[in-house]
């Protein structure tokens, strides 16, 4: 079974901020993650940050999107 807890981790002891679904005594492994949310946001806005502006195979360039976009619209 895996569970997401979260808890902060206070004079060398991990304090859940909710009750975890386990019982009393079970052995546990913990994988920790500091910073939570804002870390999390972070690391994924820094990955899509990474992604390239355009596919080699896409067949559109960023660099035609006015020409595509406002001649599109003047032939109406």
């Amino acid at each position: 079974m895996t569970t997401k807890v979260h808890a902060i981790y206070r004079n060398g002891v991990f304090l859940p901020s909710a009750a975890p679904p386990v019982a009393v005594g079970t052995e546990v492994e913990l994988t920790v993650t500091a910073g939570g949310v804002r870390d999390s946001l972070v690391d994924a806005l820094d990955e899509i940050a990474r992604l390239p502006a355009e596919g080699p195979r896409d067949g559109f360039s960023g660099a035609d999107h006015d020409q595509v976009l406002y001649e599109a619209n003047k032939q109406k």
